[in-house]
């Protein structure tokens, strides 16, 4: 059996307690692993290093693959997101945030089943902003084919790979004609040429949004640009409990880092309560993403047995305050180590 090494970037407030909660269900499951571990955030910053360390984004580029906890960032100053440099220095131009809903996490749909998937490199994220005048500040959307084109055929290559029949782009285009159109044309293209199979399906952002709650049922999968995707994949989060039971998955043509998409919460860092099951879906992501660029069937089978062991593990009753249960973070990995294998 293999064995892949693979960065792991605790991060700061509860990622330490998640990351180790992770650690031991993924050696218990006999997940084929082996961590280097780097730091990034606030505790990078408390080492003496800079906020992303050039040795972790090395790490990266060596090994291909993270698996990243929450590092937090500071509001309207300070340093720049630790998530948006990576996704920039690396290149990871598609975000992949899968919903779905949960046994035993109670919310107002059921049976929702989505994957947003985001443009993770241009729009109004781009970070073009400029001081025009004493009263004036500019921010300026960024668009180009090149980047427009790479994520309509990678959204519609995942939406063949596994088996999803509809993409459906939100967009803004009868105001932002210029970029988001391009981005239409894009997808349009790449739809039309190459990928007839999927259905596919456009809809104005603030409609669809409308219609999301309503009934997520009639999505499948979303296409959006950056800001799109950041504000809908979070909205799809609330439809089956919110961030807490949600992955994610920034991933380019060589590298990919996997990370919970809440925030570090550091007002219950150290009390042993936060909720590791974000992390530990996006550690089944990294999993899943090595059986597919690696062809290591082990990784498929663990990432398939773990989600089995949270589903078995919610389902009946184990869960973390957050979620309306009294399980601490270890407790609630102790529940999920406990249902490996367990029979039907």
């Amino acid at each position: 059996m293999s064995t892949h090494r693979a960065v792991l970037i605790p991060g700061d407030g509860i990622g330490p307690e998640v990351t180790s909660a992770v650690q031991r269900v993924l050696q218990a499951a006999g997940a084929p692993l082996e961590w280097e571990e780097h730091q990034a955030g606030v505790k990078a910053l408390e080492n003496g290093d800079d906020v992303l360390p050039e040795e972790t984004v090395e790490a990266i580029r060596r090994l291909g693959v993270a698996l990243k906890g929450p590092c937090t960032t500071p509001v309207g100053e300070g340093f720049t997101s630790v998530n948006v440099q990576l996704r920039k220095r690396l290149n990871l131009y598609a975000a992949v945030r899968p919903v779905r809903s949960l046994d035993g996490v109670q919310t107002r749909f059921e049976n929702v089943d989505l994957v947003i998937i985001r443009e993770n490199t241009e729009g109004l994220y781009s970070g073009v902003e400029n001081q025009v005048t004493d009263d004036v500040v500019m921010s300026m959307k960024v668009a180009t084919e090149t980047a427009c084109t790479r994520i309509a055929r990678w959204a519609f290559r995942y939406a063949t790979r596994r088996d999803r029949k509809k993409i459906t782009v939100f967009h803004k285009a009868n105001i932002m004609k210029m970029t988001d159109g391009l981005f239409l044309r894009c997808a349009r293209q790449i739809h039309k040429a190459e990928y007839p199979n999927i259905e596919y399906d456009e809809v104005i952002i603030d409609a669809g949004c409308m219609k999301l709650v309503q009934n997520p049922g009639q999505f499948d999968v979303l296409l959006l640009e950056n800001l799109y995707g950041d504000v809908v994949s979070d909205l799809c989060a609330g439809l089956v409990g919110g961030l807490g039971v949600v992955p994610g998955a920034n991933i380019g043509e060589e590298q990919a880092v996997f990370e919970a998409v809440h925030g570090s919460a550091p007002d219950i860092a150290g009390n042993g309560v936060a909720n590791p099951l974000a992390l530990l879906m996006s550690a089944v992501m990294l999993l899943n993403y090595l059986a597919e660029t690696r062809g290591d069937d082990v990784c498929r089978d663990v990432a398939g047995r773990i989600r089995i062991a949270y589903d078995r593990a919610l389902a009946d009753g184990a869960k973390t305050g957050d979620l309306g249960g009294d399980l601490g973070t270890d407790a609630f990995a102790d529940a999920i180590i406990e249902r490996l294998d367990q029979p039907s």
